[in-house]
C-alpha cells in the first residue's frame, strides 16, 4: 500500500537527492496513491495521465476516473519547491484556467486539486504571513464547488500538502486526506447515481 509519505519520499529523493526538479515523473508516486485512494472507494478505473476534452484544448490530468466512456472525475497534482513568492501568484490563476477548460466543456466533471508545498523553499510576506498559509486561503476559496452553482473555475476538492525538504522530506500540519478523497467520491456519486446502484 502507497502513503501519503511514500509520494513525499519519492518527490523529495527526485528534486532534492536527484536535483531533477522539472521531472515530468516527479509526482508518479503521488498520482498513484490518488489511483489508490479512489479505488478503495469504489471508483475502480481511475488512470494516470488521461486525456480530458476542454472548452479550449485537450490536456493530460495526472489522475482521472473513466467510466462509461466519459470522464467524470479529475485531479490535478502540482508542486511548490522553489522560487515561491515569483510562483504562488500565479498559481490561482492557472488553477481557475485549467478547471474552466474543462469544466465549460463539461460541467458536471468533479474535480480535485492537489499541491504539494515546500516551506523551508519560501520567506514570510511582506505583511508578515507566511506563503503557504496566503496560498491555502486562496485555495480554499477556489474549493467547494457543487450543485446547482457549479461555478466554472473552482474545484470540489483540495489539498494542500506542506512539507519542510530542508533535511529530509518531512510533512507538516498532515492534511485529511481521506476527507479530501471521500468529498470526491461523494461529489462523483451525486452526479452520477447510474453509476452508483443501491447508494
Amino acid at each position: 500500500m502507497i502513503t501519503l509519505q511514500d509520494a513525499v519520499d519519492d518527490l523529495y529523493r527526485m528534486t532534492v537527492i536527484e536535483e531533477r526538479r522539472t521531472s515530468t515523473k516527479r509526482l508518479d508516486v503521488l498520482a498513484d496513491y490518488c489511483v489508490q485512494e479512489l479505488s478503495s472507494r469504489g471508483l475502480a478505473g481511475a488512470a494516470k495521465e488521461v486525456q480530458i476534452p476542454g472548452i479550449g484544448r485537450t490536456k493530460s490530468w495526472d489522475v482521472a476516473w473513466p467510466e462509461s466512456g466519459k470522464i467524470k472525475l479529475g485531479i490535478s497534482l502540482k508542486s511548490l519547491l522553489k522560487n515561491i513568492a515569483g510562483t504562488v501568484p500565479n498559481r490561482a490563476d492557472d488553477l481557475m484556467g485549467e478547471m474552466a477548460n474543462v469544466q465549460l466543456w463539461s460541467p458536471e466533471i468533479v474535480t480535485g486539486y492537489i499541491v504539494v508545498f515546500d516551506v523551508s523553499a519560501s520567506k514570510i510576506r511582506i505583511d508578515g504571513t507566511r506563503w503557504v498559509d496566503f496560498f491555502r486561503s486562496t485555495i480554499e476559496r477556489l474549493s467547494g464547488r457543487a450543485a446547482p452553482a457549479w461555478a466554472a473555475g473552482m474545484v470540489e476538492a483540495s489539498a494542500i500538502i506542506e512539507v519542510d525538504f530542508s533535511n529530509r522530506p518531512l510533512i507538516l500540519n498532515p492534511p485529511d486526506m481521506s476527507g479530501f478523497f471521500g468529498q470526491l467520491k461523494s461529489h462523483v456519486a451525486q452526479r452520477n447515481p447510474d453509476d452508483f446502484p443501491g447508494k
